[in-house]
């Protein structure tokens, strides 16, 4: 497999398998300068790490960081950087049962058709583990973000679990930090509880859809035709194990607009500065940010690892039956709200630095500069 790296100046590459040794990531073309120790990185990894409540899988994973190159005395030395983080729980004889058998819904089947050959033990490479290096990579683009544009503030959240949606309406962004579903609805993230405890006791699994906002960039990012912003965004969040849908802005639904509902209007604020009635357009028109709010959204499917017998064929063709067992996430969804922030952080860092090689810090006649 050799395409496993992403990002164009901010490069990253993941490496490592669910239950193997460990996983990292080696990080290339992040500043020198940039305040960063393990703890830092570490506060992100706590957020995605296993085993913190009944409704993500009991895997125990400390998710430890280790730096092993590119900082010295607390600081990047803009060589690469490498991030290592040891495997400690696996438990590769519960995988023993489907070693030739591929789950219905799975990567199993396909990198078995195409490299003949596959991990069975969690998936290897096509297991959620995998994100693990993101989130720490993503730390440390963020650190770097708050060395360059302080202003940038990124966070994710549920919208969605299974069929039941949030309600704008209640919307508290406090209230995000107070549950295990990293919801800002507080009544839907207690019916989200009831539903996935059913679900839990009955084998079965949900899917997900997580929104991902960044606040603060400045106008400039991104370029066309090729190297537009949101491009990045989507490619970025649909690389993420078991993503099948991203949005940017109204996504989907403006389809559904007539182009007066869509249009976004624009104003001279007080300050010198474009404003806009609406975002529909989630702060990127034509592939370059506009100043707004970046929102982004991706759904994920329901973990295909269940208790629930399914058919299915072994590798030789023949017709079975398949139950998984061992520790499995109700919901991937919930953890993936920290891997969006991550690769959200990494996009936007990556297009911080394309636009300052290429604009030297300047935007043509735009108002709202980037430093």
């Amino acid at each position: 497999m050799s395409i496993n790296t992403f990002g164009h100046l901010f490069r990253v590459t993941t490496w490592g398998e669910s239950h193997g040794p460990g996983l990292g990531a080696t990080v290339d073309g992040c500043p020198p300068g940039v305040a960063i120790d393990e703890g830092a990185i570490q506060h992100w990894l706590d957020r995605r790490r296993p085993g913190q409540n009944r409704y993500t899988t009991q895997r125990r994973e400390a998710d430890a960081v280790r730096i092993l190159s590119g900082v010295f005395e607390g600081r990047t030395t803009g060589t690469p950087v490498q991030l290592m983080i040891d495997n400690t729980d696996q438990r590769s004889k519960d995988y023993g049962d489907i070693r030739d058998k591929f789950r219905p819904g799975h990567a199993d089947i396909t990198y078995w058709q195409k490299y003949g050959h596959r991990d069975y033990r969690g998936g290897g490479r096509s297991s959620a583990r995998e994100t693990a290096a993101r989130v720490a990579a993503g730390g440390l683009a963020r650190a770097a973000l708050n060395m360059l544009a302080p202003e940038i503030a990124i966070q994710g959240y549920l919208v969605q679990i299974g069929p039941h949606g949030i309600d704008r309406g209640r919307f508290d962004a406090e209230e995000i930090e107070r549950n295990p579903f990293w919801c800002p609805d507080a009544q839907a993230a207690a019916q989200w509880g009831g539903y996935l405890d059913g679900l839990r006791k009955s084998g079965n699994s949900a899917g997900a859809a997580i929104e991902v906002v960044a606040r603060g960039v400045p106008a400039g990012l991104g370029a066309p035709v090729y190297g537009k912003l949101d491009t990045d965004l989507a490619a970025a969040m649909m690389s993420i194990n078991a993503v099948k849908g991203v949005e940017i802005g109204e996504g989907m639904a403006a389809a559904a607009l007539t182009g007066e509902d869509n249009a976004d209007e624009i104003f001279m604020g007080n300050d010198g500065q474009p404003v806009y009635s609406s975002n529909h357009a989630g702060g990127i028109l034509g592939g370059i940010s506009t100043g707004q709010e970046i929102v982004v959204r991706f759904a994920v499917k329901p973990t295909s690892s269940i208790l629930r017998p399914r058919r299915t064929i072994t590798r030789s063709g023949e017709a079975a039956e398949i139950v998984t067992r061992g520790r499995h996430d109700p919901c991937v969804g919930i953890r993936a709200v920290p891997v969006g922030e991550a690769m959200m952080a990494c996009v936007i860092l990556d297009h911080l630095l394309l636009h300052r090689a290429q604009m030297g810090g300047g935007v043509g006649h735009t108002p709202g500069r980037i430093g």
